[in-house]
């Protein structure tokens, strides 16, 4: 089964709990603190595997979990931190944030990487926290949590040549009689709903990669037919090879085809009406069919191909020919158009956020929420007394107690964070 668009959850490992722990040995009075950092949580990172064509793997995995990094230990010993997660995708896989659209990378090259949600790091071991003025500190910090994401995943197909017509035009039968391929062929429309490749030799050695994909309708650019699922392998090959039926047996207008098809095209992707097309006429061993290839050509204003897939009439020719544009045409733009180019999704997901949001419950306690507080909260252990400390010049330094005074908090009332609550006091 061909699949090409799927939704799934990421998440990074968490870092590694720092440790709090002292220098214990024989003959060595005041040893001081000794415990290690942990470990840095895994990150999640996609690349492209050639030898995938689908996404058909992601049809049963939907959650991909980084594992942790180990927490720290005794005399001074570091948390080891966790291997990346690899997620493997087919060429052309575009990732996009599922909540907003946006494209975070367009994998085409084999090997080729994103890093996709970065590992929380190590918390430090009470052995960073030594000062003069505390040498023998009761604090350490738990990991910082990993990223979650939600991401949409696009395969567009690379492929050098894109067969485009409406339904049962004769495309999965040029296909098959011009490569190994064996696409499914009948009479009727949408006897192709996926996506079919081959590869083409001519006979001067030349070869290239030929997609035939799901027949066009109108409104087609709005979902209409197969809609999208046809649209978007468009964008990638460089020529388009526009076949129509010319038998006279299909009851439609080849003209009338030709120009609907043009404009679904163009509506869904401006870009596309400058892709390069090579016009071909199939099933031109019907009689009456070189009537209508001359009316084409004069309402076009260009010559057409003429073949016949049943008795592969005129196909050296056109084999030869769609070689010869592929020898000029240009490689298509890469997707580019509101990648974000960070290398760290915590960044990218984070830096546009406030760090908090004040809101009222109904018994009229403050409740403090927001992804960047409630990350520096997490990493630390409040079950310490000197972690407790930590928490309160936290929230000052984040300008929380000043915010909580403008909200007319006052002494005694109740904040809520994280499940946790306290009382402020001025």
């Amino acid at each position: 089964m061909f699949i090409d668009y799927v939704n799934i959850f990421v998440k990074s490992g968490d870092g590694g709990n720092g440790m709090v722990a002292y220098r214990r040995e024989k003959f060595v009075p005041d040893g001081g603190p000794a415990g290690g950092d942990g470990g840095k949580g895994g990150d999640v990172i996609f690349r492209v595997d050639e030898g995938t064509r689908t996404l058909m793997d992601f049809r049963y995995q939907h959650h991909f979990r980084a594992k942790h990094g180990e927490n720290g230990r005794p005399k001074g010993q570091h948390g080891k931190g966790a291997d990346p997660l690899i997620v493997t995708v087919p060429p052309g896989t575009v990732i996009k944030d599922k909540k907003s659209g946006k494209v975070i990378a367009d994998l085409v090259e084999h090997k080729e990487e994103k890093l996709l949600a970065k590992g929380g790091r190590g918390g430090r071991g009470n052995k960073r926290f030594a000062t003069p003025a505390n040498p023998a500190p009761e604090h350490a910090e738990n990991g910082e949590p990993g990223v979650e994401l939600e991401v949409t995943l696009e395969l567009k197909l690379l492929a050098d040549v894109g067969i485009i017509g409406f339904p049962s035009v004769g495309k999965s039968t040029f296909l098959s009689v011009a490569t190994a391929a064996k696409p499914k062929i009948a009479d009727y429309p949408f006897t192709t709903i996926d996506p079919n490749l081959g590869v083409v030799a001519s006979e001067d050695g030349r070869s290239f990669v030929m997609a035939d994909l799901p027949g066009i309708i109108e409104g087609a650019h709005e979902g209409v037919g197969l809609g999208h699922r046809f649209l978007r392998h468009i964008e990638r090959t460089r020529i388009l090879v526009h076949m129509l039926d010319v038998s006279g047996m299909s009851g439609r207008d080849p003209y009338e085809d030709y120009v609907t098809i043009n404009r679904e095209l163009e509506k869904y992707n401006e870009a596309l009406k400058d892709r390069p097309q090579l016009i071909v006429a199939n099933k031109i061993d019907m009689p009456g069919s070189e009537e209508l290839i001359q009316k084409l050509e004069t309402n076009i204003g260009e010559r057409i191909e003429r073949v016949s897939t049943h008795t592969k009439q005129g196909l050296d020719s056109l084999i030869r020919n769609v070689a010869d544009r592929l020898d000029e045409a240009p490689e298509p733009e890469p997707i580019t158009e509101d990648i974000d180019e960070d290398e760290s999704r915590a960044v990218y997901r984070y830096e546009k956020e406030k760090e908090f949001e004040i809101t009222r419950d109904d018994d009229g306690a403050f409740v403090l929420y927001g992804e960047p507080l409630e990350r520096r909260v997490r990493m630390l252990d409040l079950s310490r007394r000197e972690s407790a400390e930590r928490f309160s010049r936290t929230l000052r330094k984040m300008g929380v107690d000043a915010a909580l005074r403008e909200r007319g908090a006052k002494d005694g009332d109740t904040i809520r964070l994280l499940g946790i609550e306290f009382e402020f006091m001025e």
